[in-house]
């Protein structure tokens, strides 16, 4: 997404390369940046705390305020500052139009009505299961035994009445209606047409400006892939898209440094990855997905990789 490696690698190098004639861009592309290594590590989190925990929603909840509030934060910056100032900058510019599309795939993903995903906050029966824990843990008392809440109910009246949401709903902060708890961050609307403009927009630049093996391309087919599958749930146009690009990667010819080969590395084996997502374990059913069409509509097999690119996937 928004967090992946390959994009703070070039979010670090382009501000770098734009700081003695843009300072204003390079501190903008440096603040996103902090924001997305930020942003990698909640929405880690979130993955984890969901599958281990869904129940827990009080604290999965907090965590996705704060990854909404960082991409809506990480959004403005980047629609203000960045994007106006790409000019003719061929990788910066990609970056800025993939980011934007990134920032609302987690949009799609959290805060979509309808919802697309198990991810997503605003469905009726999550919002209905969530409840402030109840305060009657005993406390101890420097040894004189178990304080109870009933004890200090009648030993100190100041404390009552006691607070009116305890054991109650989760709601919003006062003034923002009772419509979803994270409206006062973002609008609860349909995110996913718009991310999927803006996927394939992102997807257009980079084939135009960039080459088939070049890594910040990758990086923008790799998460576009990622999209079709968890919120547009196209698992073939998905996998086909993992295909395809592998294939324009096997094609390439322009040279690249090391790093950004160790990057395309990594970007194609998550690729193949995802070329075999949501398929079964039959021989079969994976040979077919392999085959690519041929003149006239028939089948052939899929391009053989060239010497040294064999175990990419």
């Amino acid at each position: 997404m928004a967090s992946s490696e390959v994009d703070q690698k070039f979010l670090g190098r382009l501000a770098k390369t734009v700081e003695p004639t843009n300072p204003l861009l390079a501190t903008m592309l440096f603040k996103i940046l902090g924001l997305s290594l930020n942003l990698a590590e909640q929405l880690v989190s979130a993955k984890k705390k969901r599958r281990a925990a869904p129940t827990e929603h009080p604290e999965f909840l907090e965590l996705v305020f704060h990854i909404i509030w960082l991409s809506r934060e990480g959004l403005k910056m980047l629609e203000q500052y960045v994007i106006p100032s790409v000019g003719h900058e061929s990788e910066l510019k990609v970056l800025a139009f993939k980011l934007r599309a990134s920032f609302f795939h987690i949009f799609v993903l959290f805060h979509n009505t309808p919802s697309v995903s198990d991810m997503n906050i605003s469905t009726p029966e999550f919002l209905a299961s969530m409840t402030v824990p109840p305060l009657s843990t005993p406390r101890m008392d420097k040894g004189k035994g178990v304080a109870r809440d009933d004890d200090l109910e009648s030993n100190n009246s100041s404390l009552q009445p006691t607070h009116a949401l305890e054991g109650g709903p989760v709601g919003p902060p006062p003034g923002f209606g009772p419509e979803t708890p994270a409206s006062f961050l973002l609008p609860a609307r349909d995110y996913l047409p718009e991310a999927h403009q803006y996927f394939r927009e992102a997807v257009a630049l980079a084939e135009d400006l960039l080459w088939g093996s070049h890594s910040l391309r990758l990086s923008v087919k790799t998460e576009y892939a990622a999209f079709l599958y968890e919120c547009v749930h196209d698992a073939e146009g998905s996998r086909r898209l993992a295909r395809d690009t592998i294939a324009e990667v096997y094609e390439a010819q322009e040279g690249m440094d090391d790093d950004m080969f160790g990057d395309a590395c990594e970007l194609v084996t998550v690729l193949g990855k995802m070329m075999k997502r949501g398929l079964g374990s039959s021989n079969n059913t994976l040979r077919s997905d392999r085959r690519t069409p041929g003149p006239g509509g028939t089948e052939s097999p899929a391009p053989a990789p060239p010497p040294g690119m064999e175990n990419a996937i």
